[in-house]
C-alpha cells in the first residue's frame, strides 16, 4: 500500500506554491530597485559638497531676481482650456493608430464603428462644454 513506489494525490500545495514563487521574484526585483535607488541617493547626500549661502537659497527665477510674494491667482478658465487641450490631445493620440490600422485587413468595419463611438463621446463632451458656455472667449 504504501510502499516506495506510490505517489501521494498532489492537493494543490505545489501550485499554489509556484504561483507566488513567481510574485516572490517580482518582490524581489522590487525590492533591489528600491535599494540601488535608496543608495544612489544616501551616496549623493553623502559626497556632494553642502556649503548653503543665502544667495542659493533664494528661489530662482528665470535669471531674475524674485520680487513680491510667491502667491498669484490665476482664472479657472485657464484650466479649462487646459482640460480641452487634453481632450483633443488625447483624441488625436488615439486617431492615428487607429487611421494606420483602419486599412489593414480585418480591421475595417470593427475599427470604424469603435472609432465613431469613441468620436461620439468626445462630441458629447465638446456639446456640454458649449452648451455650458465653456467655448466662449471672454
Amino acid at each position: 500500500m504504501g510502499g516506495h513506489g506510490s505517489r501521494e494525490p498532489e492537493t494543490g500545495w505545489s501550485t499554489v506554491n509556484e504561483y507566488f514563487a513567481s510574485y516572490a521574484v517580482v518582490a524581489a526585483l522590487l525590492a533591489a530597485g528600491v535599494a540601488v535607488f535608496a543608495g544612489a541617493l544616501l551616496a549623493s547626500r553623502l559626497l556632494r559638497p553642502d556649503r548653503p549661502t543665502p544667495e542659493k537659497l533664494t528661489t530662482y527665477e528665470c535669471g531674475v531676481d524674485p520680487v513680491g510674494e510667491g502667491w498669484a491667482q490665476s482664472q479657472i478658465r485657464y484650466y479649462v482650456y487646459t482640460y480641452l487641450y487634453v481632450v483633443f490631445a488625447v483624441d488625436a493620440v488615439f486617431l492615428f493608430p487607429w487611421a494606420t490600422v483602419f486599412a489593414a485587413p480585418g480591421f475595417g468595419m470593427t475599427t470604424l464603428v469603435e472609432m465613431f463611438v469613441f468620436l461620439a463621446f468626445i462630441g458629447l463632451g465638446i456639446l456640454y462644454a458649449w452648451r455650458k458656455r465653456v467655448l466662449t472667449w471672454t
